[in-house]
Protein backbone atom coordinates (compact mmCIF):
# COMPACT_ATOMS: atom_id res chain seq x y z
CA UNK A 1 0.00 0.00 0.00
CA UNK A 2 2.78 2.37 0.30
CA UNK A 3 3.06 2.35 -3.23
CA UNK A 4 -0.57 4.26 -4.01
CA UNK A 5 -0.67 7.40 -5.79
CA UNK A 6 -3.05 9.61 -3.53
CA UNK A 7 -2.44 12.99 -6.02
CA UNK A 8 -4.79 12.20 -8.91
CA UNK A 9 -7.57 12.06 -6.27
CA UNK A 10 -6.63 15.34 -4.69
CA UNK A 11 -5.61 17.26 -8.27
CA UNK A 12 -9.55 16.14 -8.90
CA UNK A 13 -11.07 17.77 -5.80
CA UNK A 14 -8.41 20.69 -6.01
CA UNK A 15 -10.28 21.43 -9.94
CA UNK A 16 -13.81 20.86 -8.47
CA UNK A 17 -13.22 22.98 -5.64
CA UNK A 18 -11.99 25.69 -7.90
CA UNK A 19 -14.95 24.99 -10.59
CA UNK A 20 -17.42 25.60 -7.57
CA UNK A 21 -15.14 28.42 -5.97
CA UNK A 22 -15.87 30.19 -9.57
CA UNK A 23 -18.93 29.22 -9.87
CA UNK A 24 -19.94 30.75 -6.48
CA UNK A 25 -17.55 33.78 -7.13
CA UNK A 26 -20.09 34.05 -10.51
CA UNK A 27 -22.95 33.41 -9.01
CA UNK A 28 -21.93 36.00 -6.64
CA UNK A 29 -20.78 38.42 -8.80
CA UNK A 30 -24.41 38.03 -10.65
CA UNK A 31 -26.50 38.35 -6.96
CA UNK A 32 -24.12 41.94 -6.69
CA UNK A 33 -25.06 43.56 -9.63
CA UNK A 34 -28.86 41.68 -9.73
CA UNK A 35 -28.57 43.79 -6.04
CA UNK A 36 -26.65 46.98 -7.49
CA UNK A 37 -29.38 47.40 -10.77
CA UNK A 38 -32.44 46.87 -7.82
CA UNK A 39 -30.96 49.56 -5.89
CA UNK A 40 -30.58 51.73 -9.11
CA UNK A 41 -33.72 51.15 -10.05
CA UNK A 42 -35.45 51.49 -6.71
CA UNK A 43 -33.04 54.82 -6.02
CA UNK A 44 -34.57 56.18 -9.57
CA UNK A 45 -38.53 55.23 -8.32
CA UNK A 46 -37.55 57.62 -5.68
CA UNK A 47 -36.12 60.54 -7.35
CA UNK A 48 -39.07 60.22 -10.05
CA UNK A 49 -41.57 59.66 -7.55
CA UNK A 50 -40.24 62.82 -6.05
CA UNK A 51 -40.26 65.09 -9.60
CA UNK A 52 -43.59 63.76 -9.46
CA UNK A 53 -44.34 65.46 -6.63
CA UNK A 54 -42.22 68.84 -7.13
CA UNK A 55 -44.13 68.75 -10.86
CA UNK A 56 -47.49 68.81 -8.91
CA UNK A 57 -46.44 71.14 -6.45
CA UNK A 58 -45.18 73.71 -9.13
CA UNK A 59 -48.33 73.11 -10.69
CA UNK A 60 -50.30 73.66 -7.49
CA UNK A 61 -48.51 76.91 -7.01
CA UNK A 62 -48.72 78.21 -10.28
CA UNK A 63 -52.59 78.20 -9.80
CA UNK A 64 -52.59 79.45 -6.61
CA UNK A 65 -50.25 82.45 -7.85
CA UNK A 66 -53.12 82.71 -10.89
CA UNK A 67 -55.96 82.76 -8.11
CA UNK A 68 -54.01 85.67 -6.38
CA UNK A 69 -53.29 87.29 -9.36
CA UNK A 70 -57.27 87.39 -9.70
CA UNK A 71 -58.04 88.36 -6.14
CA UNK A 72 -55.70 91.09 -6.75
CA UNK A 73 -57.68 92.34 -9.92
CA UNK A 74 -61.27 91.75 -8.19
CA UNK A 75 -59.90 93.98 -5.07
CA UNK A 76 -58.44 96.87 -7.56
CA UNK A 77 -61.98 96.16 -9.29
CA UNK A 78 -63.38 96.65 -5.90
CA UNK A 79 -61.65 99.81 -4.34
CA UNK A 80 -62.81 101.36 -7.99
CA UNK A 81 -66.24 100.50 -6.92
CA UNK A 82 -66.10 101.84 -3.82
CA UNK A 83 -64.75 105.09 -5.14
CA UNK A 84 -67.43 105.66 -7.70
CA UNK A 85 -70.02 105.00 -5.39
CA UNK A 86 -68.12 107.07 -2.59
CA UNK A 87 -68.43 109.84 -5.65
CA UNK A 88 -71.79 109.01 -6.68
CA UNK A 89 -72.97 109.26 -2.52
CA UNK A 90 -71.13 112.58 -2.31
CA UNK A 91 -72.93 113.73 -5.41
CA UNK A 92 -76.04 113.05 -4.19
CA UNK A 93 -75.64 114.16 -0.80
CA UNK A 94 -74.51 117.80 -2.09
CA UNK A 95 -77.20 117.97 -4.85
CA UNK A 96 -79.57 119.86 -2.28
CA UNK A 97 -76.66 122.05 -1.70
CA UNK A 98 -76.49 124.01 -4.75
CA UNK A 99 -80.38 124.87 -4.03
CA UNK A 100 -79.63 126.03 -0.58
CA UNK A 101 -76.19 127.83 -2.15
CA UNK A 102 -78.75 129.81 -4.23
CA UNK A 103 -81.35 130.40 -2.14
CA UNK A 104 -78.96 131.89 0.42
CA UNK A 105 -77.14 134.10 -2.27
CA UNK A 106 -80.30 135.66 -2.49
CA UNK A 107 -80.71 136.20 0.70
CA UNK A 108 -77.89 138.12 1.78
CA UNK A 109 -77.03 140.60 -1.03
CA UNK A 110 -78.33 143.55 0.12
CA UNK A 111 -80.22 145.98 -1.57
CA UNK A 112 -77.76 148.10 -3.61
CA UNK A 113 -75.78 145.27 -4.58
CA UNK A 114 -75.19 143.31 -7.81
CA UNK A 115 -73.27 140.05 -8.42
CA UNK A 116 -71.95 140.09 -11.63
CA UNK A 117 -69.94 136.60 -11.42
CA UNK A 118 -70.02 133.52 -9.29
CA UNK A 119 -67.15 131.14 -9.55
CA UNK A 120 -67.60 127.88 -7.31
CA UNK A 121 -64.42 125.63 -6.64
CA UNK A 122 -65.13 122.99 -4.64
CA UNK A 123 -66.46 124.75 -1.18
CA UNK A 124 -64.79 127.68 -1.96
CA UNK A 125 -66.55 129.99 -3.38
CA UNK A 126 -65.26 133.44 -5.56
CA UNK A 127 -67.85 136.56 -6.18
CA UNK A 128 -67.62 139.39 -8.06
CA UNK A 129 -70.33 142.17 -8.06
CA UNK A 130 -71.21 145.89 -7.99
CA UNK A 131 -72.61 147.83 -5.26
CA UNK A 132 -73.87 151.48 -4.70
CA UNK A 133 -71.56 151.99 -1.78
CA UNK A 134 -68.88 150.48 0.22
CA UNK A 135 -71.34 150.14 3.05
CA UNK A 136 -73.33 147.83 1.19
CA UNK A 137 -70.45 145.56 0.72
CA UNK A 138 -69.70 145.36 4.38
CA UNK A 139 -73.50 144.89 4.56
CA UNK A 140 -73.19 141.97 2.50
CA UNK A 141 -70.11 140.48 4.13
CA UNK A 142 -72.56 140.40 7.95
CA UNK A 143 -75.10 139.05 6.06
CA UNK A 144 -72.81 136.58 4.95
CA UNK A 145 -70.89 135.75 8.50
CA UNK A 146 -74.85 135.49 9.99
CA UNK A 147 -76.07 132.59 6.64
CA UNK A 148 -75.39 128.68 8.00
CA UNK A 149 -74.87 128.09 4.63
CA UNK A 150 -71.80 130.36 4.15
CA UNK A 151 -68.78 131.57 6.11
CA UNK A 152 -65.30 133.29 5.94
CA UNK A 153 -66.39 136.11 3.86
CA UNK A 154 -62.75 137.85 2.85
CA UNK A 155 -62.80 140.75 0.30
CA UNK A 156 -60.06 140.75 -1.79
CA UNK A 157 -60.28 144.07 -3.22
CA UNK A 158 -62.83 146.67 -3.98
CA UNK A 159 -62.55 149.61 -6.32
CA UNK A 160 -64.64 152.69 -8.12
CA UNK A 161 -64.28 151.93 -11.91
CA UNK A 162 -66.95 154.05 -12.84
CA UNK A 163 -67.61 157.23 -14.34
CA UNK A 164 -67.70 159.91 -11.51
CA UNK A 165 -71.45 160.63 -12.19
CA UNK A 166 -72.34 156.83 -10.89
CA UNK A 167 -71.27 155.93 -7.47
CA UNK A 168 -70.68 152.31 -7.99
CA UNK A 169 -67.57 150.08 -6.63
CA UNK A 170 -66.80 146.54 -7.89
CA UNK A 171 -65.66 144.18 -5.87
CA UNK A 172 -64.27 140.58 -5.07
CA UNK A 173 -65.22 138.77 -2.47
CA UNK A 174 -64.02 135.56 -1.57
CA UNK A 175 -66.05 132.82 0.76
CA UNK A 176 -66.52 129.42 1.84
CA UNK A 177 -70.04 126.94 1.31
CA UNK A 178 -70.49 125.15 4.41
CA UNK A 179 -73.30 122.37 5.45
CA UNK A 180 -75.27 123.62 8.92
CA UNK A 181 -74.48 120.61 11.16
CA UNK A 182 -78.15 119.25 11.60
CA UNK A 183 -77.91 119.09 7.69
CA UNK A 184 -75.10 116.64 7.88
CA UNK A 185 -76.69 114.45 10.39
CA UNK A 186 -79.62 113.96 7.71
Amino acid sequence: MAHINLLPWREKLRKQRQRDFGLLILFALMLTVAGMGYWHWFNQSLIDHQHERNRFLENEIANVDKEIREIRNLERTRQQLISRMKVIEDLQISRPQIVHLFDEMVTVVPDGAVLTELVQSGGALALTGRAQSNARVSTYMRNIESSPWLSDPRLQIIEDKTPDDIDDSTFKLNLKQVVPKAEEAQ
